[in-house]
């Protein structure tokens, strides 16, 4: 297990589900993390579980992904807290419509590529001039096998994950050398987000990957922990699957 301690990160969208299970993984390495999120309650609680003993390892800031001044905001509060920025996990995402691209509404298309896409880019545009720029670190974007093939209602967000497995190598290209970007891409992985698409017959789902299982929050926190960590000193750009061998 690398050691990240003397390292800091900020994860958004760090509450439950995957952004928190890297949150988790982050601090049991050592490190210290910054988690955000838009209800105040769960970010409360989720610092009291990273943190039990009030060390001062976890620290959240509130507001939406897409909220400029939020996300400067939680930069900043980062690098005062912890001194440093190392690490960045683009991990906050929305899914409001399901069902036919064709037939979606334009606003709630809009409202995806914002927070999935747009949000990203503005969140590592922060942390490459906070602190990336000059001391270097490491970003993972969180994507999905979604964006790597089409078909299915969820056409939209897999719209708008290809995006941001784009702008994940784009980005590597003009971070590098200081600064490594890369992605990785979840089928489904058992959380409240992803319910819908296992809930109704879970182990059907399951048996579908050769597997024979669901993701879990764990696996994907160990895989993103990887590439954060120097162990990954030579990979940048790239868009690891993650998916059971369902591919």
């Amino acid at each position: 297990m690398t050691d990240f301690s003397g390292k800091a990160a900020l994860v958004t969208g760090g509450t439950r589900g995957i952004g928190f299970g890297i949150a988790q993984e982050i601090v049991a390495r050592g490190g210290s993390v910054c988690i955000t999120a838009r209800k105040p309650e769960e970010l409360d609680e989720a610092v009291k579980t990273l943190d039990p003993d009030g060390a001062g390892r976890a620290i959240a800031a509130r507001g939406s992904a897409d909220d400029e001044e939020h996300q400067q905001a939680a930069i900043d509060e980062a690098v005062a807290t912890f001194g440093r920025l190392d690490f960045l996990v683009n991990n906050a995402a929305v899914n409001p419509y399901y069902g036919p691209t064709i037939d979606a509404e334009l606003r709630a298309v809009r409202k995806i590529i914002e927070v999935n896409v747009v949000s990203a880019l503005s969140w590592t545009q922060k942390a490459w001039q906070a602190w990336m720029r000059d001391n270097g670190g490491a970003v993972v974007n969180i994507a999905s096998v979604g964006g790597l093939r089409a078909g299915g209602p969820l056409g939209t967000y897999g719209m708008s994950k290809a995006a941001l497995i784009y702008l994940t190598k784009q980005l590597s290209r003009e971070m590098a050398p200081k600064v490594r970007v890369n992605a990785i891409a979840p089928a489904v992985v058992k959380t409240k987000f992803a319910r819908a698409l296992y809930e109704h017959n879970e182990e059907a789902v399951a048996n579908a990957y050769p597997m024979k299982r669901l993701g879990t929050p764990d696996d994907t926190a160990k895989l993103t922990a990887f590439l954060l960590s120097d162990d990954a000193s030579w990979i940048t750009g790239e868009t690891v699957v993650i998916d059971g061998g369902g591919s």
